[in-house]
């Protein structure tokens, strides 16, 4: 298992000491203690072997170089030259090292974990909008504005938790996963659009490659269980390369670039419009939710004992994406993002070191420099692509699925996501219900992802209305003091999104509390409970009038058992097993047992 806090400065390695420069001064108070998963092989403070952090950085440089795609479709959208494509590229994936390499530090510029980042999705509509309507120069200080924008709002994200409960972040990864299908699976079997056939060898190599990953993964537990991608690729490419599927056309063509050459802007401008404020805010406010989801999955799967989402960290992460997207516009770039599909790497190989960070973000810097070898990347043939996304779109939406079932939920939590979910996939599946939405609002129907988040934050906050933060209730001792107990944990449990086994913890504890009360007051006839709840605790009073109970730091003796007393104290040492603080006050014949957990 990893240790905990800071290594010896001896022992610090070249990536960790440049991190130290960026930690605020308050950073150095110890972490929450984070409890390795059995699944991880190397978890976020892990240092792998250098062959491993090797191959798994060239792992994460193949998902983030699916997001230069979405460049080529910008420069098209707007008549565009191959060498303009380029030049914006290659500013692109500038930024896109840096930023991952931000990322992985931790303190105020940097969640501390693994999460690489590349050209944005969710920019599309609003980066096509901005070029059509003044060209690069507007594309490029638009994006400067959306950078800026990202940084001032991760300044906000401590005072926002209410707008991440696990439901809604829990949400935001499946819609990213289910986007990573519905962009890999056409490719999988080369569907290009209406009246296209899929043809047999490109569905047989995009299985062959899946399966190939998948073996890796799940039958192979040394060396290559942690590079699948790359075995895929082998398979994927050898395949293409047999049946002729490779784009040599374009491959040649980049090949007769010179093998270096420094990148430059695509123009030398930047230009600004009010009009296009709206649009890049929506897909601003929407990228940053998405990063909120990922860094939490991330958080989630390098913690066992995790319970919630740690805002520090993703104050951290946002203004990591907010530089880089920042950096981007001002030398040449289109907007960054996190990339999903590289967390479901991750979890898929056990992997999930910080120290990857650094030789991933250097290698996409380097490809800048070497556009030969970034045209290789960029020639990956599409069932290659669609098989790398449906793989780790597995990871992404079980996980997701698993941060939003995280929480109890009731019928306000079950409709806030339940709606947002269908009216999401919605996006996807009948694309045409959205044709005719004003332009400044296309970023919002422009994916799954941008639709969900917005609807489930709105109506999350909506049906928050209305749930009070504390109830009162009483309690008859006897028999029916359990159900009663147990029927309002679970329905003020939902409706507060509490974590089960705290809401389990405090009905036990409870119970014992009126167990105890009604052994040393045979005649009680009530008990007076009160709940009060926030996210990070749960606290209940129960008052009663009669004998004060007595916490007992120990067991009782088999001989103590046999009375009235004994009974007592082995419930109210249970209630201390049960708690993480109890405290008992009398007061003018009212006994109060105040009890404390945290969640």
């Amino acid at each position: 298992m990893a240790s905990e806090g800071f290594p010896k400065l001896v022992h610090l390695s070249v990536f960790e000491r440049l991190s130290v420069l960026v930690r605020r001064s308050d950073s150095d108070d110890p972490p929450h203690p984070r409890k390795k998963p059995t699944s991880l092989l190397y978890d976020v403070d892990d240092n792998p072997p250098l062959l491993v952090r090797l191959g798994a950085s060239i792992q994460h440089v193949l998902l983030m170089s699916v997001g230069w795609l979405y460049i080529v479709v910008i420069v098209n959208a707007a008549g565009g030259t191959e060498a303009q494509a380029q030049d914006l590229m290659r500013m692109s994936m500038i930024a896109a090292g840096l930023a991952t390499i931000l990322q992985g530090t931790r303190g105020i510029l940097g969640s501390g974990y693994l999460c690489p980042l590349s050209s944005s999705l969710t920019y599309l509509p609003s980066s096509i909008l901005a070029v059509r309507t003044a060209g690069f120069s507007l594309l490029l200080g638009m994006v400067a504005f959306a950078g800026a924008t990202t940084g001032i709002l991760s300044r906000m994200t401590r005072h926002l938790r209410i707008l991440f409960p696990p439901e809604v972040t829990g949400l935001m990864v499946c819609m990213s996963g289910l986007q990573l299908i519905a962009i890999g699976c056409p490719r999988f079997v080369g569907y290009v659009g209406p009246g296209s056939v899929p043809h047999f060898r490109t569905v047989l190599i995009g299985m062959v490659t899946l399966v190939a990953m998948v073996a890796a993964t799940v039958w192979n537990r040394g060396k290559l269980h942690v590079l699948p991608l790359l075995v895929g690729l082998i398979f994927g490419y050898g395949l293409s390369l047999a049946f002729g599927n490779l784009p040599w056309n374009q491959f040649l063509r980049e090949l007769s670039e010179p093998w270096v050459s420094l990148p430059h802007r695509v123009t030398s401008g930047l230009s600004f419009r009010f009009s296009l404020v709206v649009p890049f805010l929506i897909a601003c406010v929407t990228a940053n939710l998405k990063t909120v989801g990922d860094l939490t999955l991330c958080q989630k799967i390098n913690d066992a004992d995790w319970k919630r989402t740690d805002m520090k960290s993703i104050s951290g992460g946002l203004l990591a994406s907010g530089f880089g997207t920042f950096f981007s516009g001002l030398s040449g770039g289109v907007a960054q993002n996190t990339v999903s599909s590289s967390i479901g790497l991750s979890l898929a190989t056990g992997t999930t070191s910080r120290s990857i960070a650094l030789p991933a973000g250097l290698a996409v810097i380097a490809l800048a420099f070497f556009p030969k070898i970034a045209a290789v990347l960029v020639a990956m043939p599409a069932p290659v692509v669609g098989a790398m996304l449906i793989y780790s779109a597995c990871f992404i939406v079980i996980g997701g699925l698993q941060l939003l079932t995280s929480r109890m939920l009731d019928a306000r939590r079950i409709f806030a996501v339940g709606i947002s979910f269908i009216f999401g996939l919605s996006v996807d599946i009948s694309p045409d219900l959205y044709r005719e939405v004003p332009e400044f609002l296309r970023p919002v129907f422009s994916s799954s992802v941008a639709f969900a988040t917005i609807l489930v934050i709105s109506l999350s906050l909506l049906f928050r209305l209305g749930i009070a933060s504390k109830i009162k209730f009483q309690v008859q001792p006897g028999p029916t003091a359990f159900d009663t107990i147990h029927f309002f944990m679970e329905e003020q449990g939902a409706a507060w999104g509490m974590r089960r086994e705290v809401a389990m913890r405090a009905e036990h504890a409870m119970n014992e509390v009126a167990n105890s009360a009604y052994v040393l007051n045979p005649g009680l006839k009530a008990l007076d409970v009160t709940l009060a709840f926030n996210e990070l605790k749960l606290d209940a009073t129960i008052d009663y009038e009669g004998t004060p109970i007595q916490i007992v730091e120990s067991a009782p003796s088999i001989e103590e058992l046999g009375t009235d007393q004994g009974i007592a104290a082995l419930s109210t040492f249970m209630i201390r097993q049960y708690v993480d603080r109890v405290k008992v006050k009398t007061r003018k014949g009212v006994c109060s047992v105040l009890i404390q957990l945290d969640h």
